[in-house]
């Protein structure tokens, strides 16, 4: 009877310890960063979904940047350890911020465009004219290097363009280009369409036009995530690629689920980064599916692509030189079945 007793008992605290489905394998509480853009679809639908809490992550912190850039830095507090933000910035902060991370999935390719008031610029050379203004983000930021892209393919005068740039945020680029201060804006999406979508203006050019293959955005974690939990990471990026197969298989409600998310997290950004409240009002879910269609929602990424980036970047002296790019990539993960 005593052995019945005992084999019951071990059996009992075997079911309350072992772990199910939905359940953490390790419990670890999470801080992510994402871009307010729908470069990271997949991880606000996977918020939306409640996919991070079924899988058992458990997400402390989720704060949205509204540049790459902005979030890049804030990947160097020791609270973030996961974050969908573009390649660029991710390698910038690795190279010069030596903040120690690794890419272990793509989110997207493609997604960033240049609009222009088709009054004032016909042509790709209008771009060097005295009286032209431009807007862009600051120098390193994914749309910046794209700028350089459309530099070079198109054998433009550096000096006289980059003298046109006026450097600011995406949002403020919106406004200042609705409000007919500036002639053309290069912007990530959603903020190019929502720019195309105001008063006649033309998506003149998208990256896909200039950069054959460009890698948007990625899903980094830092190094001790990997060293210390694997199992969290390989859950992180399963629910990445359950997420990017959704929003492929159900465009029209993906964009729903997008403006909802976006104009909620919006309201978190502060005054500084959100000029006007007009541009969240244009986040619907049309602007979004027309958006979203011009981006290629897809994990997997190819080493090429990431060490082409970086030697770019690095020939336009943002990062201190080049280096590998196994240093920086583990697709371990993605490649597991």
């Amino acid at each position: 009877m005593k052995k019945i007793l005992t084999l019951w008992l071990i059996i009992c605290f075997l079911i309350l310890v072992s772990p199910g489905e939905g359940v953490a394998v390790e419990s670890v509480s999470l801080g992510m960063a994402v871009e307010f853009t729908n470069h990271a679809a997949c991880a606000y639908i996977s918020l939306d979904k409640g996919w991070f809490k079924e899988e058992g992550l458990d997400i402390k912190s989720y704060e949205s940047y509204i540049t790459g850039m902005s979030l890049a830095s804030a990947l160097a507090r020791g609270d973030i350890q996961v974050a969908y933000l573009c390649l660029i910035p991710a390698i910038n902060v690795y190279a010069n911020a030596q903040v120690p991370l690794k890419i272990v999935a793509g989110t997207h390719q493609h997604g960033y465009g240049l609009v222009v008031n088709p009054e004032k610029i016909k042509k790709i050379n209008d771009l060097e004219k005295s009286y032209i203004r431009i807007g862009c983000i600051r120098e390193g930021g994914a749309v910046d290097v794209l700028l350089h892209k459309i530099i070079d393919k198109f054998n433009l005068n550096k000096e006289r363009v980059l003298k046109n740039i006026q450097r600011m945020n995406p949002s403020k680029q919106l406004l200042a280009f609705t409000l007919g201060q500036l002639e053309a804006v290069i912007l990530p999406e959603q903020w190019a369409t929502m720019a195309e979508s105001f008063g006649g203006n033309q998506m003149f050019l998208t990256s896909q036009d200039i950069w054959e293959d460009m890698q948007g955005s990625i899903l980094v974690v830092k190094d001790e995530l990997i060293a210390e939990y694997p199992e969290i990471v390989k859950s992180l990026v399963e629910v990445s690629q359950k997420a990017t197969a959704w929003i492929n298989k159900h465009p029209q409600e993906s964009a729903e689920i997008m403006a909802r998310q976006l104009q909620r997290a919006g309201e978190n950004l502060s005054l500084n980064e959100i000029i006007d409240d007009n541009t969240l009002i244009k986040m619907t879910p049309e602007i979004l599916f027309q958006s979203m269609s011009r981006l290629k929602y897809t994990t997997e990424i190819e080493l090429p692509v990431i060490q082409e980036t970086i030697d770019y970047i690095a020939e336009l002296g943002y990062i201190r030189s080049s280096f590998r790019a196994e240093e920086i990539l583990d697709l371990s993960f993605i490649r597991e079945k």
